[in-house]
């Protein structure tokens, strides 16, 4: 495991001390073990932590810390490793496990740039191993409704969308603080949506367009950003095209009911999609704790921890359901039958391209092209257009 903050915390951790209980099961690859062997971090400090709160969960891990954490880690000769670090650190720690031949799980974005996602998938092919990138969103169950309704063509043809996430302040002033300076919640957060419109309408990106705020949590002339406003424009088979719009913040009030506030509008020829996290969710109140010490509006369904009806404390949702999915299809690949077929089923994971890197160019695209046009409109160039031919991206 490289990186030990809040992502491991709220996902990993759970995974990992449930699949310590249970083990992994499937008729395809047998009864399988999975234990967090090792564990890379810049200071070692909650690592540390963990390892006191985790023992009799977890069997004890080593930990390691400094610039040479990863090196040190690898020697540990990790079936997979996962990357939970600020994203601009994602394609160093990534590139060292590849070469490693690990199996590699990174975090959205996997990398910033197309000329580093190209380097990881040449790599990840030549050393026979998977790099696959959390996109957790497209387990939501309203999201897979959503894939399923256009798969089967009851949804027809996307014109538009507009999608919109909000967080609070504590997120860019505590949670991510010490990684905030010269980045921008776009690239945090409007990946999720910038991949749930690639892999559920397909089509080719072609036009990004961005702008944004700032002021709030860095200087009004810093590239530190507020907020941001990203338009892509997708071209489909028949010459048709559509724009979506995704909107970003992490300044919105800590008191705001909504917390994480979540919205999605897309419009097809023969309907709309509307989702809403707080119109499908529950509403909370508690005296004296809501809405600070617990939210209003929680989400069931990507993150709890429950009491079962059988007495059992559980904690489940598909933001843990994405990291059990990469396990199993590791287990597959390495145990789910003949070595000398071991091939072929790596390429069969590696078509399923909600996850892999070879699917993800033009989510990196898009990433790739907003920082750009963010970093021009800092440096006194504003109103930047990106334009994508597949291959390359042009500034005009």
């Amino acid at each position: 495991m490289v990186g030990m903050g809040m992502i491991f915390d709220e996902t990993y951790r759970p995974f990992f001390e449930t699949v310590a209980r249970r083990g992994l099961f499937d008729r395809q690859f047998g009864d399988l073990d999975v234990h967090l062997v090792a564990v890379a971090s810049r200071t070692g400090h909650r690592a540390e932590k963990y390892q006191n709160q985790s023992r009799g969960l977890i069997p004890a891990f080593r930990s390691y810390s400094g610039d040479d954490a990863v090196a040190q880690m690898l020697q540990e000769k990790p079936t997979f490793a996962c990357v939970a670090t600020p994203d601009n650190r994602h394609f160093e720690a990534s590139k060292a496990i590849l070469e490693a031949g690990v199996h590699l799980l990174v975090e959205k974005p996997s990398v910033l740039s197309l000329q580093e996602v190209d380097e990881l998938i040449a790599l990840a092919r030549k050393n026979g191993v998977l790099a696959r990138v959390v996109y957790h969103k497209l387990l939501d169950p309203d999201h897979k409704k959503l894939r399923t309704l256009v798969a089967d063509n009851i949804l027809q043809h996307v014109n538009n969308g507009y999608c919109s996430l909000l967080e609070p302040r504590q997120i860019s002033g505590s949670q991510f603080s010490e990684w905030i300076t010269g980045r921008n919640p776009g690239t945090y957060v409007a990946v999720h949506y910038i991949k749930l419109i690639d892999f559920t309408f397909g089509g080719r990106l072609k036009t990004v367009m961005c702008t944004g705020q700032r002021g709030l949590v860095g200087p009004a002339d810093g590239p530190t950003w507020d907020s941001c406003q990203l338009r892509l424009i997708y071209e489909y088979a028949d010459g048709r095209e559509a724009a979506f719009d995704i909107h970003t913040s992490w300044v919105t009030p800590d008191n705001f009911p909504g917390y994480v506030e979540q919205e999605v509008q897309f419009r097809f020829d023969n309907g709309i999609w509307n989702g809403h996290s707080r119109k499908r969710g529950v509403e909370l109140t508690v005296e004296n704790m809501t809405p600070l010490k617990m939210k209003n509006t929680i989400n069931n369904h990507y993150n709890g921890a429950f009491l079962e009806p059988w007495g059992e404390r559980s904690q489940r949702g598909y933001g843990i359901e994405v990291l059990e999915r990469f396990a199993r299809e590791v287990a597959f690949v390495e145990h789910g039958g003949d070595a000398a077929e071991r091939t072929t089923r790596l390429n069969h994971i590696r078509s399923l391209g909600y996850a892999d890197l070879s699917a993800d160019r033009q989510v990196v695209a898009a990433v790739e092209a907003m920082e750009r046009i963010l970093a021009a409109q800092a440096a006194g160039d504003p109103d930047r257009v990106a334009r994508f031919d597949g291959q390359t991206i042009q500034l005009c």
